[in-house]
């Protein structure tokens, strides 16, 4: 909790709209009928055992990946314990991801042609993990979009059990889909705009990110792993240039994980700036890319306090949203709201927009209508 200087008020309502769980085998398969299960365990098994081969035989250390005191919580596996860590923490909700998601275990190349079936099944268990809260625990449900007609049907399905937010690839060519500008997906961003959920694109490894491990000469492939949130520019140039939040202009994208510093560059010179010099031509565009990523899109952070700061300047404080990051390297959990006033304090934001960064923004997004 907050030191005894703090300026915060400890009734506040911190939303953090990164955090993860470990859905283990047993709380999926729950949910499963009997002849999926095993099925499940040992796609599980096979995923596991690819993501190794693509490191090249590398298996990092649990120490350099994840906070381990954190990672061996109870709140990482279990709704009751994660609302105790919340608490200890002094954070009302997050916006809770799985720690593998269901992309990663229920894709075709693994699960077959019951796919969409382990899919629904691992959304259930996510559902029923935020039904102990479903105020305080916002989860990410998974959505798949191999099958456009059964995606739909996932969408309107999950909103029903109260869901707000549905996750998403970030690389979709890399799991054999289109990318995401294709007339094929206009009817699913109709529904889930209608719907008002908010899509997801996690910080993820791609390819080049597998490469990047293979030649890494590190010990703790340390060059690897400093660069995905990076490549999240790609993912962010796809969704906004063809056009694609043009035609859906209350369609909400989140960027979760990219890292601050470096998005001004990336608007102010890459995007903007080459239309603004007149270079570059985008006929579906009716603004500069910047004014649609304040519009209708976010980027979370957990402690950057220059980049924060160089964000704030340039966006201003409506499509920014704090987060823990529990269990990660980077959390600043169970510390905070100790860490976050250092941050804010050093960002020179003041109180008002700070609010809106780590309680009103979350909560306008994320919290049930």
């Amino acid at each position: 909790m907050a030191s005894a200087a703090s300026t915060f008020d400890p009734a506040e309502k911190l939303v953090s709209v990164d955090s993860h769980v470990f859905f283990t085998d047993e709380w999926v398969t729950a949910r499963l009928p009997q002849r999926l299960r095993q099925q499940w365990i040992d796609g599980n098994k096979a995923f596991q055992q690819q993501e190794v081969d693509r490191r090249g035989g590398w298996t990092p250390d649990i120490v350099d990946i994840m906070d381990p005191y954190a990672w061996n919580d109870a709140g990482h596996y279990e709704p009751h314990a994660k609302l105790k860590a919340m608490d200890r923490d002094g954070v009302f909700a997050e916006v809770i991801f799985p720690e593998v998601g269901g992309a990663k275990v229920c894709s075709p190349s693994i699960m077959g042609n019951q796919w969409k079936e382990m899919l629904s099944g691992f959304n259930d268990a996510i559902a029923d993990f935020s039904s102990v809260d479903t105020e305080r625990l916002m989860c990410a449900y998974q959505l798949l979009p191999f099958d456009i007609d059964a995606s739909i049907k996932e969408v309107e399905r999950v909103a029903k059990r109260g869901a707000r937010c549905v996750q998403l690839p970030p690389f979709p060519t890399e799991l054999g889909l289109k990318d995401y500008y294709h007339e094929e997906y206009h009817r699913l961003w109709g529904v889930i705009q209608e719907t008002g959920l908010t899509i997801l694109n996690h910080l993820d490894n791609s390819a080049k990110s597998y490469e990047h491990i293979a030649r890494d000469p590190t010990p703790q492939r340390a060059i690897a792993l400093g660069l995905p949130s990076l490549q999240l520019a790609e993912t962010i140039c796809f969704w906004i240039l063809p056009g694609t939040m043009e035609k859906f202009p209350k369609l909400k994208v989140m960027f979760v994980e990219p890292g601050l510093g470096w998005l001004p560059f990336l608007f102010d010179t890459v995007l903007d700036g080459r239309i603004v010099q007149g270079h570059y031509k985008f006929p579906n565009l009716s603004m500069l890319p910047s004014e649609y990523f304040k519009r209708q899109m976010g980027a979370t952070f957990m402690y950057e306090p220059v980049g924060l700061k160089y964000c704030y300047e340039y966006f201003g404080p409506d499509c920014l949203y704090w987060s823990t990051d529990f269990p990660h390297p980077a959390t600043s959990w169970p510390n905070s709201r100790e860490l976050m006033e250092k941050q804010f304090a050093a960002a020179g934001i003041p109180e008002t927009d700070r609010r809106k960064i780590v309680c009103d923004n979350g909560l306008r997004m994320f919290a049930t209508n």
